[in-house]
């Protein structure tokens, strides 16, 4: 089971492994959404950074703020040691 903590907005944060393409792995704190979609969202320098490949497409996605178009990238994810 996932262990997590909720912060001064009342918002669940909980670690990630973000797997980067050398296999290193960097531990981040995440923040549950929960209308979640499949998606993380990433900063593109973060991605780059990870050695993650650009996939070469754009997806629009609904945000709390409206539309958003994102850069998708492949790469992998550590989520309750899994």
């Amino acid at each position: 089971m996932i262990s997590g903590e909720f912060n001064s907005n009342g918002e669940l944060i909980f670690e990630i492994g973000l797997i980067a393409a050398d296999g290193d792995i960097i531990t981040v704190n995440a923040l549950l959404d929960t209308g979640f979609t499949g998606w993380l969202a990433i900063d593109t320098q973060d991605a780059e950074s990870l050695g993650w490949i650009f996939a070469n497409q754009k997806e629009t996605m609904k945000t709390a703020r409206g539309n958003a178009q994102f850069n998708l990238y492949a790469g992998f994810v550590i989520f309750d040691g899994e």
